[in-house]
């Protein structure tokens, strides 16, 4: 059950309208690494545990803190569009740089949100639920919450980098920092997984299920490739087996299909196949 509280997590006070940016913003809600994304990802991540009570409060914790960042996010949007000369047309037809502004904006900000967020990206495309990643598997589920923090982290950062506005940036500093927490707890809790489970996922499988010869050869092209150069195949694996190089080949047969039947309607097979 959650509960909502008026107070912002943190200040989202912009020191001035900027609608252009305000359509830059909408990325870090509902873009593939936005907040409405690791929000929705730890939230189904923690419903979906099973038997580890820690985790999935540390998932609920965080996903429900995730939630206060898109409303802080939204309280921006919605702070960076108050001012704006959003309806005065003929204003921007008569100000050339009055009218450049208003074209880079989002129109839907005005025409469909109501100077309001929305649950888009910086492109307007629609949040959707394929962003996320809730597998039932934890170590691998955290793996991808790293990338996902990760991700978020940098495009915060891109945005931190293209506004003057020390009231946004205020935020964001907020965003980069909690953003830095996230990322080592997920290592941390990935490196606690590792030392129980073993770093592949998944770790249960039968040993008789995996073609060991081929699980630790790194297959290259040795005419193109510099890949056989770096340094970590040098070092036992993680999963401590021993790395090795080879010129990539075939270990399969040119493949040979049979005609299909004649409902198919496919195209006849040729003189010599």
């Amino acid at each position: 059950m959650f509960f909502h509280r008026k107070e912002l997590q943190y200040h989202a006070k912009p020191e001035s309208p900027d609608p252009v940016f305000a359509k830059q913003v909408q990325e870090l809600i509902g873009g593939q690494f936005g907040e409405m994304s690791v929000a929705m990802q730890y939230l189904f991540q923690g419903w979906n545990t099973r038997g580890n009570e820690k985790y999935r409060d540390l998932l609920m914790d965080t996903g429900s803190q995730e939630l206060g960042h898109i409303e802080m996010l939204a309280t921006l949007v919605a702070r960076l569009l108050e001012g704006a000369p959003v309806y005065e047309q003929e204003k921007a037809a008569a100000d050339p740089v009055v009218g450049a502004i208003m074209g880079g904006m989002n129109p839907q900000h005005a025409i469909v949100h109501g100077l309001g967020a929305s649950p888009k990206d910086s492109n307007g495309v629609p949040w959707n639920s394929g962003y996320i990643i809730s597998s039932g598997n934890l170590l691998a589920d955290f793996r991808a919450n790293v990338n996902a923090e990760s991700q978020g982290r940098l495009q915060v950062a891109r945005l931190y980098s293209m506004t003057d506005d020390r009231g946004v940036k205020d935020l964001f500093s907020f965003l980069i920092a909690r953003d830095t927490m996230h990322q080592n707890q997920w290592l941390a809790a990935i490196k606690e997984m590792e030392a129980k489970e073993g770093v592949i996922v998944p770790s249960t499988l039968p040993p008789e299920w995996e073609a060991k010869e081929h699980s630790h050869v790194l297959y290259t092209n040795p005419e193109t490739s510099t890949a056989s150069q770096l340094d970590f195949l040098n070092h036992p694996a993680p999963d401590g087996g021993t790395f090795t190089v080879e010129a990539a080949k075939p270990f399969g047969e040119a493949p040979m299909l049979k005609p299909a039947p004649p409902q198919a309607h496919n195209t006849l097979p040729g003189e010599n196949d």
